[in-house]
């Protein structure tokens, strides 16, 4: 597993492998509303995202603390353009792992 360098002498942890990723891992991680509404701005947005654009009802350490569990349960990667960490939904891979998966758990219910 690649680290990918920060500007100056920090780092990214690494990501972990989509191989080694568990179902109840990811579920355990999407269960708390707090990172369960970062996946679903980054899984909306189609986009990555500083951390700092998130509406997020925690303080700044307990929002770091839902990034590094997001990221151990291999839902985002993370990485740095100059001083911002910019996070993205590892869509693709997890669909690859766990097809439907997301679309189940973030797309509003049906109407009807």
């Amino acid at each position: 597993m690649a680290v990918a360098q920060r500007s100056g002498r920090e780092r990214v942890p690494p990501h972990p492998d989509i191989e080694t990723i568990g179902l109840q891992q990811v579920l355990e991680a999407l269960v708390d509303p707090v990172r369960r509404g970062i996946v679903g701005e980054l899984y909306a947005s189609g986009r990555d995202m500083k951390c700092g654009t998130f509406d997020l009802p925690v303080s700044k350490s307990t929002a770091t603390h839902h990034f590094h569990v997001l990221r151990e349960a291999g839902l985002i990667r993370q990485y740095y353009v100059g001083t911002s960490r910019m996070n993205t939904l590892r869509r693709d891979e997890i669909e690859a792992a766990f097809p439907g998966l997301l679309r189940a758990l973030l797309s509003p219910p049906a109407q009807g």
